[in-house]
């Protein structure tokens, strides 16, 4: 009896430790995304462009590039009105992010922000726009 106590006793602290984990991850996630729509709104693209991961980073070269990016292909991150994180999963070893943002004339928006863990923090690997509904708020 002794022994299935301490096993559902040791059961239910790695299952807060974990618990406890994927919070404080999602938790830096979170941050490093609403960082650099703040940059975003700022009209900082210097400060966001070290949101993005150091592939990223080399792939554009520069804040101007990263600019182009961002203001022709993803216009509604720029200033959005509402933003909500939706479900943080694990595919295939990489961090998935769902977004729900809201421009600013009302459409909704998802977007699936796959995350990098760096010796700097968390940083925005890639973005893909998913189908939303066509709803506006």
């Amino acid at each position: 009896m002794r022994g299935v106590f301490v096993s559902v006793l040791f059961g239910a602290l790695l299952t807060l430790v974990t618990a406890f984990g994927a919070s404080a991850q999602q938790a830096e996630i979170e941050g490093t995304i609403s960082q650099q729509f703040e940059a975003f709104k700022a009209d900082d693209f210097d400060g966001a462009f070290q949101f993005a991961s150091p592939m990223l980073q080399q792939l554009f070269q520069s804040p101007e590039n990263f600019r182009r990016m961002v203001t022709t292909g993803y216009p509604m991150v720029r200033r959005p009105a509402e933003v909500k994180y939706l479900e943080l999963r694990e595919i295939a070893g990489f961090w998935w992010q769902k977004v729900q943002i809201t421009d600013q004339k009302g459409f909704v928006h998802l977007l699936d922000y796959q995350m990098t863990q760096t010796d700097a923090g968390w940083r925005i690997s890639g973005v893909q726009l998913l189908d939303a509904p066509a709803v506006t708020a």
